[in-house]
């Protein structure tokens, strides 16, 4: 029988109901969202304006405190001083601190020490990243809400949590609202956005964050259809003193438009439409988007050599390349009426054939057939020749080219002597 007792297994011991009781209540204070306001407010009211303090303040408080829940009241808190209504305005029957973005100075250094009470916070607890991003393109959404001088506020400090990683510039979408750009609030806000953001980094910086998010051709959307011109942005940003985004956005504009060029030239060649079309066509659109001839002597060129599919032996491709090139050389004839689109031509051919492997005995070829049918003149080639032609593959391009040019220098040289003999 002592056996037996011995091996019974012992009971566990169970929870009592007045213990899970009162872990019930405790649970419900804890994700009670007007208790989460009032400690969060109570504490940064005791800490006053000393963000160091804040800072201190907030790390400690997500040991006891729910961020992950309450991550949007938290923000709200921090940014506007109380939890916002729809639109912007702030809750009524709720307390509030005068220790936020909104009741600070509106300057940039208060904005940066603002700025570094989010990174802390943000840095301490990773998963706050995704509602704080939430939290800033929803206060975009409310911008017309707030006064001026807040959105100024909301401004600098978006501008500076973008230069340091913070916030992902495709936080910016929400600037495109109809509303805001109707009545000129995107613009505006924007303008106070670039200057901190490029006081923090540089234009090149942006540039980079803007294009990884797609954003990079998108900026002139901040104005409404009617004023979406590169003439509107640029003189609208220049004003306002930030003429590095104005140049940014202009030389955006160019690339897509000689994108959309190129694109349009290869449909056009592989359709076989007549030259004089297809000259009419980029004399349009070179005069509409300010391309300049060099730039479309290199994309007539790269079209040109994008249409055909070459013969990988190096003895078969120059005659193919000769043929091909002699039929187009009207085209190019028709963009080469300065010497420096002459030359841009050379420098183009020199690069294609030292890139193409197949057409490095080619290039001296291509240069005669285009003199001859009037595409090159003497000048630029010899200036090639002299000193500038590119570093890739010189030496053999120089020593294709030695007897040609010996023969243009000698041409130059009669033509030279004759008329002095007519005069």
């Amino acid at each position: 029988r002592v056996f037996f007792m011995n091996n019974q297994k012992p009971q566990k011991p169970t929870l009592s109901g007045q213990r899970f009781k009162t872990r019930k209540r405790d649970e419900k204070e804890r994700f009670d969202p007007t208790q989460f306001q009032d400690c969060i407010i109570q504490g940064l009211t005791e800490t006053g304006t000393d963000l160091e303090a804040v800072a201190k303040f907030l790390d400690a408080s997500g040991a006891k405190l729910d961020y992950r829940r309450y991550a949007e009241t938290l923000f709200d808190i921090l940014v506007a001083g109380g939890m916002l209504a729809p639109g912007g305005t702030l809750a009524d029957d709720m307390t509030r601190t005068n220790v936020c973005v909104f009741a600070a100075q509106e300057d940039l250094e208060t904005m940066q020490a603002f700025a570094q009470v989010f990174n802390k916070l943000i840095r301490r607890y990773k998963y706050l990243e995704k509602g704080f991003e939430d939290e800033v393109k929803k206060l975009l959404l409310f911008l017309k809400g707030f006064s001026e001088s807040e959105r100024n506020k909301l401004a600098m400090l978006t501008g500076i949590l973008l230069a340091n990683g913070t916030l992902n510039a495709s936080i910016l979408n929400s600037l495109y609202n109809e509303n805001l750009v109707k009545e000129g609030v995107s613009a505006a806000f924007a303008v106070k956005l670039f200057k901190s953001w490029i006081n923090e980094k540089d234009i090149n910086a942006v540039a980079v964050s803007l294009r990884k998010v797609n954003m990079d051709n998108r900026l002139m959307e901040l104005f409404p259809a009617n004023k979406q011109s590169v003439e509107h942005f640029s003189k609208y940003f220049t004003e306002a003193g930030l003429k590095e985004l104005s140049e940014y956005v202009r030389n955006q504009q160019s690339i897509g438009a000689r994108k959309e060029l190129q694109k349009e030239l290869q449909e056009q060649m592989s359709r076989g439409d007549p030259f004089k079309d297809i000259i009419l066509y980029v004399k349009e659109e070179m005069k509409k988007n300010n391309i300049s001839e060099q730039t479309v002597v290199a994309i007539i060129w790269s079209s040109v050599m994008s249409t055909v599919e070459w013969n990988k032996k190096e003895e078969l491709v120059a005659e193919q390349a000769i043929k091909h090139l002699k039929q187009y050389s009207p085209l190019l004839a028709a963009f080469t009426t300065q010497g420096q689109s002459e030359l841009t031509l050379l420098l183009k051919i020199q690069e294609y054939c030292y890139d193409n492997i197949h057409f490095m005995k080619a290039f001296q070829k291509i240069v005669v057939l285009f003199y001859k049918a009037e595409v090159l003149s003497e000048e630029p080639i010899l200036k090639w020749y002299k000193d500038a032609h590119l570093a890739k593959g010189k030496s053999v391009f120089l020593e294709q080219m030695k007897k040609f040019v010996e023969w243009l220098k000698n041409a130059e040289e009669e033509s030279e002597s004759e008329a002095e003999e007519g005069d």
